[in-house]
């Protein structure tokens, strides 16, 4: 016996499928089309309307993969549609309807357009789902535009994660991919379409409620009913009282305890992805361009968009259109949002550059709408830092917005409204929507998930419904804006308002005042290969950041003290270009090929013009001469060479290694190191104590080759199964002293690695030199250092401190961490004794615990994930020569482990010729209290901004003074506007010096701006 309500929704179904969908347009009429093909990339308005155009009709193929082919459309709103009046009636619309050939139905993942008017105004974008173009019709029903087609190949959006040539340009291939389908004028019937938001709304309703549930038994009879009032051979003229069945179903009203959801429209744009970043130009215009039009239709619709660099392309690139989103801003109805230059990684991004992420974005949104943006708004992000919380608060912001978090693989997070805390206690109000998803099309489905998943009942009552197509944009429809007209207040559905962030935060926090807590980092459990793929490119992100800490303090020194121009637009230039190949899918490497071929070229321009302001600054500061100076732009002194300045000081020597036995001893009073016949390093004693930080008959330095093959997203993922196969690279080609180091060479697969032991004079690191000829697929390479340390825990530099993280397994929060990320060092340690290991190139580690081999105790194996090779979605990942450098700091203090990962981040500079030293502009006297940056200020007064942070996670002291006269010494935020002193006890300004006393919390970031 068959179920009458599902009967009843397979009729109702097949109605709205078959009746309803196919009445929305009443009557069609193909337009004349010519088209022109860019010949190379994209082009200007200007040059494609002076193209030479050739007639093309539906069913002609058109478009190269990555290919711009430009169409000339023409004609007119036939005179049969038209009322005696000459206008059309008001139950219908005339729209240009195109569809260009899509494939997958996706928006944003394959051809789209963006159409022209014939003085060269964007109009509005085209996409799957969001192809009908009113605007394109005059009011005279002409009909002449261009239409600029984008033959952006589908990389990969079913995500089946195939190997695919169409990433790279070179290797996609030029013939034709698309068919086109017809670009067509059309006779809309609102009144249809009307009908079909109304039967969908309750359609989807029923489907969410319970089998038994009256309403659901009364939706699904009214639907009957409608069904059989409209006349299915006339539709148009029936739909009216088909409505009118419907109309008592949508004015039942919510019940009183229904879940609110504010409702802001969006569209998350990768800013690149499976497409390259001159796409995403393309992409933000033509989705801001549809979201201008949909506002025109409804005044109620409000936006939200992030990423002020998308802003910035829009005033660089689409003027006009830029134009049109400042006023809609001044409205408050197009809302930036997000505080931050991309959306970025959080994980990766130096101490400095998370900051800049804030300088540069929320600079934009002051200097361009007045806007400060409250808020943190990274929905897609691999994770979020410890120090978020911090550095947010300290940009003035108060709320954060992410829902990546749902994609845990293991823990469900307990909370969707709640406080973080942050490494140095900051807290942030914090929401995951509980709509589990940036995209959303608002569904019934959506909607019911939401409030039934919602963590927070009883005390919060509303969550953010950020809707729209993204990704690859889109954003917001005229049907999702109708759906949420139906929505507002309806029975058995949760209550949906048009909202904007700020209102729906204010909310949140006024009838929540008081959330749970959330302590330390977001750790995503997922997606944990992005501390890892893309070697160069995370090369080229270290490099830079440490190159702009270089260019911005030499310049400042060489300013105040020769009174030099400060190169601030060119500082500023590459600041943004490394903020945003910081985006979440650029840095953690997970992109099409296409995206790191321009990721390395600009960081190899970023490097050139910073070596030039170096070089340029190094030379005003130190004059000409016959010396020769060992310059440190590190923040601790090293050999005889102060901090942030420069001496005539010899170079650091290293250590010759001795023959012993069958292997060789490196000893440089500080540290003895015993490597073997196969290049493993098989001891390392801090003489002092007597110490051996290497496990008894475990080698450190070995390299470990593992498969991987991730289950679902390669290059995003490393799987905990890799551990289930290792190989221990120990076999060696070559072993031999080489001057002052000892060289290794390992042959494997079709690669090889020559790797370089060494240990420097006086230093307690031991230094370890790859050079890597990487040809291998779906493996993954670490280098494993077991330390004879018995600990529970690892610290692990992030942004302006540490981590503390367990290594060992008792929950299941522990477990999931198998992979994390670090910055420049990571430390196992005893209360007495501790082990670094710091390195120049990688994010990934591993630490893990197992049994000493002999006297009980436990030893902590540090590993380093140097290297991987996905397949999807750049089948070349990696492939190719590398050099990285890594060390291993025996007797290990926090400060110690700080100041080594500078170091060989930010090795000593020879100036030659130089006439006098270079006194630091800056000192501080304490090591743990750390100089990030030195710079001149933002708004070009000529101030000089020091930040700074205490590394250790300790209260502290500290004295910095400036080698310059200073009127005075204020304490500032992020964007370097004065605030309340928070860390400033004292300050002294002379003629010569400046001077502040500070009391610092763990981890506290102070921002000191000297007036001049």
């Amino acid at each position: 016996m068959h179920d009458r309500s599902a009967l009843a929704a397979l009729r109702i179904d097949r109605f709205v499928r078959e009746r309803l969908e196919s009445s929305i347009h009443r009557a069609a009429e193909p337009l004349v089309l010519e088209h022109w093909n860019a010949p190379g990339e994209p082009v200007t308005f200007d040059e494609a309307a002076a193209g030479e155009y050739r007639p093309i009709a539906a069913g002609d193929r058109w478009g190269r993969p990555w290919g711009t082919t430009w169409f000339r459309v023409r004609g007119a709103v036939p005179e049969a549609w038209r009322e005696e009046s000459g206008d059309l009636p008001a139950r219908t619309r005339a729209e240009v309807v195109v569809d260009l050939g899509y494939t997958t139905g996706q928006p944003g993942f394959q051809c789209e357009a963006m159409v022209w008017d014939t003085a060269g105004h964007p109009v509005r974008g085209i996409a799957p789902l969001n192809n009908a173009v009113a605007e394109a019709v005059a009011a005279d029903g002409s009909i002449d535009v261009y239409i600029e087609g984008a033959s952006n190949p589908d990389v990969g959006s079913l995500f089946t994660f195939d190997p695919t040539p169409v990433g790279d340009p070179s290797t996609a291939g030029t013939d034709p991919i698309y068919t086109l389908r017809h670009v067509e004028v059309r006779l809309r019937d609102l009144e249809v379409a009307a009908l079909l938001a109304d039967t969908r709304a309750l359609r989807g309703l029923a489907g969410q409620l319970d089998a038994g549930s009256p309403r659901r038994a009364d939706i699904l009879l009214a639907l009957e009913r409608m069904i059989d009032t409209v006349d299915p051979h006339d539709v148009a003229g029936t739909a009216r009282a088909g409505r009118a069945v419907l109309a008592p179903l949508l004015a039942s009203p919510a019940a009183a305890s229904a879940h609110t959801l504010h409702a802001v429209g969006h569209a998350h744009i990768d800013s690149a992805w499976l497409w390259p970043v001159r796409e995403t130009v393309r992409k933000v215009a033509r989705t801001f361009s549809n979201v201008l039009s949909l506002m025109d239709e409804d005044p109620e619709f409000v936006f939200a968009a992030s990423s002020a660099q998308q802003y910035k392309w829009m005033k660089e690139y689409y003027p006009d259109l830029f134009e049109r989103i400042r006023q809609r801003v001044a409205e408050g109805r197009f809302v930036p949002v997000g505080s931050m230059w991309v959306e970025s990684d959080t994980n990766m991004p130096g101490s400095e550059a998370m900051a800049r992420q804030f300088v540069a974005g929320k600079g934009f949104f002051l200097r361009e709408f007045d806007l400060d943006t409250p808020e943190v708004w990274l929905p897609d992000s691999f994770g979020y830092s410890g120090a978020l919380p911090q550095i947010a608060r300290a940009a003035g912001a108060r709320w954060f917005l992410t829902q990546k978090t749902s994609w845990n693989e293991t823990n469900r997070m307990p909370h969707h409204t709640f406080r973080w805390e942050g490494i140095d206690g900051t807290r942030l109000f914090t929401h995951f929507p509980p709509v589990d998803t940036y995209n959303s099309v608002i569904s019934a489905a959506e909607l019911a998930h939401a409030e039934r998943n919602y963590a927070d009942k009883g005390r919060g009552t509303v969550s953010l419904l950020p809707y729209g197509f993204g990704d690859g944009g889109g954003g917001p429809t005229r049907e999702m804006t109708q759906a949420i007209a139906r929505t507002a207040s309806l029975e058995g559905s949760p209550r949906v308002a048009h909202s904007t962030p700020r209102t729906f935060f204010e909310t949140a926090e006024a009838e929540y005042p008081d959330p749970e807590v959330w302590v330390g980092e977001l750790y995503l459990e997922f997606h944990r290969g992005t501390y890892t793929s893309q070697l160069a490119t995370k090369q080229g992100n270290r490099r830079s950041e440490h190159l702009l800490r270089e260019a911005e303090l030499w310049a400042t020194a060489a300013t105040v003290r020769t009174g030099a121009e400060y190169p601030a637009e060119r500082i500023a230039r590459a600041w943004e270009t490394v903020l945003l190949q910081q985006f979440h899918d650029i840095l953690p490497g997970s992109s099409i090929a296409w995206v790191f071929q321009d990721a390395e070229r600009n960081y190899a321009a970023v490097a050139r013009e910073l070596e030039d302001i170096i070089a340029t600054s190094l030379r005003a500061l130190a004059g000409t001469g016959e010396r020769t100076l060992q310059v440190n732009a590190a923040p601790h002194d090293r050999s005889g060479v102060p901090a942030l300045g420069a001496a005539a000081a010899p170079g650091a020597a290293r250590t010759a290694p001795q023959p012993d036995g069958d292997g060789w001893i490196l000893d440089n009073g500080v540290v003895r190191v015993r490597v073997d016949a196969r290049g493993l390093v098989t001891s390392a004693v801090d003489l002092a104590s007597g110490r051996d930080a290497v496990a008894p008959g475990t080698p450190a330095g070995l390299l470990q080759l593992h498969r991987d093959t991730p289950t679902q997203w390669d290059a995003w993922d490393v799987d905990v199964h890799y551990r289930n196969t290792v190989t221990d690279l120990t076999d060696a080609v070559d072993v031999r002293a080489d001057g002052d180091a000892i060289v290794v060479e390992r042959r494997f697969g079709r690669s090889r690695i020559v790797q370089r032991i060494s240990l420097d004079a006086g230093a307690r690191v031991v230094s370890f030199g790859f050079d890597i000829d990487w040809q291998e697929t779906q493996k993954l390479l670490k280098l494993a250092f077991p330390i004879d340390v018995h600990t529970d825990s690892a610290t692990s530099e992030i942004q302006f401190g540490h981590i503390e993280r367990a290594t060992h397994t008792n929950t299941s929060w522990d477990a999931a961490r198998f992979e994390t990320v670090a910055h420049r060092w990571i430390r196992v340690a005893e209360p007495d004794f501790g082990v670094a290991v710091v390195n120049d190139s990688t994010y990934g580690h591993d630490v893990t615990r197992s049994a000493r081999a002999a006297g009980g105790g436990t030893i902590s194996t540090v590993r380093l994930s140097l290297i991987r090779s996905a397949l999807f979605p750049d089948p070349t990942q990696d492939i190719g020569e590398h050099a990285l450098q890594v060390g291993l700091v025996v007797g290990a203090g926090v400060v110690d482990a700080v100041t080594e990962g500078y170091r060989i981040n930010l090795p000593v500079r020879t100036v030659e010729g130089a006439a006098h030293e270079i006194a630091p502009i800056v000192t501080v006297d304490d090591p743990g209290v750390v100089v990030e940056a030195v710079k001149l200020a933002e708004d070009g007064s000529g101030d000089v901004v020091v930040r700074l942070y205490e590394a250790r996670g300790v209260r502290a002291a500290a004295t910095i003074t400036a080698s310059f006269g200073a009127q005075g010494v204020v304490e500032t935020d992020l964007l370097e506007r004065e605030t309340a002193p928070a860390a400033v006890r004292s300050v002294e300004t002379g003629a010569e010096t400046a001077a502040a006393t500070l009391a610092l919390r763990p981890f506290q970031i102070v921002t000191l701006r000297f007036a001049r």
